[in-house]
Parts: structure tokens; sequence; C-alpha cells
């Protein structure tokens, strides 16, 4: 089970073996634009490959003028 951190209060667990990182925070309702996403710790881009025991944490920027 893949683990994601969305917010200091919400993981979710989800069953993937490969997907992109994109399709990860779609099928989570997240909209890529809006966020960074690190796996294992390191930065990856939407387009890297993810699945099985991998952690993603999801990183909103804030912005406001």
């Amino acid at each position: 089970m893949m683990k994601v951190h969305l917010s200091p209060d919400r993981t979710e667990e989800i069953a993937v073996t490969a997907a992109t990182v994109e399709a990860v925070l779609l099928m989570l309702g997240v909209n890529p634009v809006e966020v960074i996403v690190s796996r294992n710790g390191a930065l990856v881009p939407e387009d890297t490959v993810v699945g099985g025991d991998d952690e993603l944490r999801v990183i909103r920027f804030v912005h406001g003028g």
C-alpha cells in the first residue's frame, strides 16, 4: 500500500502498482497544478511513476498578494 500524506492530519493509503504522480493526484481529487510532491523524501515531477511501498507527501502552494 502506498501512503499519500495530503496534510498533517490526513493520510490516504491506496493500492497502486504503477501510476504517475499526476494520476495519483487526480485519483485523490488534488489539482496537480497547485502542489508539489515528494516521493520518499525527494521532490519528483508529475510524470514520475510511483507505486508499491512509495510514500508521497503533497505540498500545497500558498499564494496570494
